[in-house]
């Protein structure tokens, strides 16, 4: 569900589809790390994913492309709906009375009338993922929430059934693994074999064979070597690599053999 209140007003709740929601698994690679973006009020104990609602006027498709631009400054994004979560129990309504103890201040009677209304309802949920490039992102402050990445490894409790929904998003990925641009949307125009791999290892959740996995990589033609070397304190140096655009787009529609 959808977190800021500029984009969801209360007052003005028949703007929007009643009954359905948006969750979004927003993934980016940092520091050697596949992760996950993750969102809370600041007086509300569990994290969710960010959401939110459909206005009237506009589709799901666009709805959750607007979304995931308010949170994380950027457009055009590689978004795919993966899967409707409509499970009857999958909204626990205790932990929405929750919600509305810790977003009732300050408001209106009507407005708290017509919020408690609106999240005592049953939701299903429409679940999108997305690649984002680390370095483009921009993250919006809210006064009223945290945002933070997590480790795919280390994600905690969340609120309702979104640990499911995150699960559901990796298993759909790793089974169109060889169809998805992972590394491109989300490594940066130069990158090692290294970064790519662990990207494949982290979804894939099993270790892969780095020279195996190089020759393959190597062999579709999808990458070339620049004459640039990733130097890192510490670290032995790393030749550099950048997606041929075009090659990776035609193999993208074709489907790759790697796994």
């Amino acid at each position: 569900m959808e977190h800021n209140e500029k984009r969801f007003s209360f007052s003005q709740a028949d703007l929007f589809l009643p009954g359905i929601s948006l969750d979004c698994v927003i993934f980016s690679f940092h520091d050697g790390n596949l992760n996950i973006l993750l969102n809370r009020f600041l007086n509300y104990s569990k994290w969710m994913l960010p959401g939110g609602f459909v206005h009237r006027e506009e589709s799901v498709d666009e709805a959750a492309a607007r979304i995931l631009t308010s949170r994380t400054g950027i457009r055009d994004i590689y978004l795919r709906q993966f899967h409707l979560f409509g499970d009857r129990n999958r909204i626990n309504i205790e932990e929405n009375r929750d919600l509305l103890v810790n977003k009732a201040a300050a408001e209106t009677e009507q407005v708290n009338a017509i919020r408690e209304e609106w999240f005592l309802q049953r939701f299903i949920s429409v679940g999108y993922f997305a690649f984002v490039e680390f370095e483009k992102i921009n993250l919006p402050v809210n006064p009223r929430e945290d945002t933070q990445w997590f480790d795919v490894h280390a994600i905690p409790v969340l609120y309702a059934d979104h640990n499911k929904i995150i699960d559901k998003a990796i298993s759909t990925i790793r089974g169109q693994l060889n169809s998805i641009p992972i590394g491109y949307e989300l490594l940066p125009e130069k990158f090692t074999l290294t970064q790519l791999r662990i990207i494949y290892e982290t979804i894939l959740d099993k270790k892969l064979d780095r020279r195996n996995f190089q020759r393959k990589i190597l062999s579709t033609g999808l990458v070339y070597k620049l004459d640039e070397v990733y130097k890192q304190w510490g670290y032995k140096s790393s030749a550099l690599y950048s997606f041929d655009k075009e090659k990776y787009k035609d193999a993208i529609k074709n489907g790759i053999s790697l796994f």
